[in-house]
């Protein structure tokens, strides 16, 4: 099932977009967008792209819903093919794959757990048995689970968030570096948790900043090989990893913190990933893009 949006103008869609959400909660995480009320806003129809990713394959984690799948609609109508890693939303990876294929693009699905290093090789392998060849990896996976003290986060629950958020950062680019050439980018989901802190979400908060550091570090040791390395920093954004670690009563004023008091939505964010993987940021590396609705942040 694809959603559809109506093909208001960006000022009327911008006035639409939810100020407050319906209580609901998922049981299980990263969640699934198919079931969410009301549903993200992936796509602006008034967004025209103008080739700036024309020729090029993406590897996209978490591309399934959420930002992922914005990033993978912003991508698509700037030229790119792609795949799409997902670990278990197959009807969401099934929507978004349709949607890049409306743009004219292609869309190679691969399911599994990035948690699992192997998988990262296997998942560089069917892309380039795919597409060829690779030039873009946007690193975008995450889980979150909220807790009220730090003696609640369970070796169990700490390992996950770090196999989830930061692990498969390193064998990603292990995998794919080798593949990559001059002109070639990385791009990371952040977070302003790493800058802002977030007291329910201390071991999510810390993977955040290793990602901070990830792309800072990484960006000094490619930047000889023409590879630039950056991250985006997401303020609280409506996507299925709300909804699926969020009690439902914590979702109704889910954004409401922010100086512009609402929640972003994902199709506000592709446009700052497509720059980055572009030629228009040629002269940026190791930077982080804070997409926050105005929350003030020391970079």
């Amino acid at each position: 099932m694809i959603p559809m949006y109506p093909y208001y103008s960006y000022e009327t869609r911008c006035k639409l977009v939810p100020i407050t959400f319906p209580p609901q909660h998922q049981d299980v995480q990263p969640g699934l967008e198919y079931v969410m009320n009301p549903i993200p806003i992936s796509d602006n129809p008034e967004y025209r792209g103008s080739g700036k990713l024309a020729g090029k394959i993406a590897i996209i984690t978490g591309g399934d819903s959420g930002i992922g799948r914005a990033v993978a609609i912003g991508f698509a109508k700037e030229g790119a093919d792609m795949a799409i890693v997902y670990l278990y939303e197959r009807e969401d990876a099934e929507a978004t794959k349709q949607m890049v294929e409306r743009y004219g693009r292609r869309c190679l699905l691969i399911e599994g757990d990035l948690r699992k290093p192997a998988f990262s090789t296997e998942v560089v392998k069917r892309t380039l048995e795919c597409f060829g060849k690779l030039d873009v990896l946007i690193l975008n996976q995450g889980v979150q689970f909220p807790q009220e003290s730090i003696l609640d986060i369970s070796d169990e629950q700490l390992e996950n968030t770090y196999r989830t958020n930061i692990f498969p950062h390193f064998y990603m680019t292990k995998a794919t570096l080798p593949h990559l050439k001059q002109g070639s980018s990385i791009v990371s989901t952040a977070s302003v948790t790493a800058y802002a802190g977030a007291p329910l979400l201390v071991d999510y908060s810390s993977t955040k900043g290793a990602i901070v550091s990830f792309t800072r570090s990484l960006s000094l040791q490619l930047v000889s090989k023409g590879i630039r390395v950056n991250a985006v920093a997401p303020g609280p954004i409506w996507t299925p990893l709300i909804v699926s670690s969020y009690s439902a009563e914590y979702v109704k004023t889910f954004g409401l913190e922010t100086p512009m008091k609402r929640a972003g939505q994902p199709f506000e964010l592709a446009p700052t990933y497509i720059y980055l993987a572009s030629n228009d940021s040629s002269f940026v590396t190791g930077q982080v893009l804070h997409v926050n609705g105005g929350i003030i942040t020391e970079t």
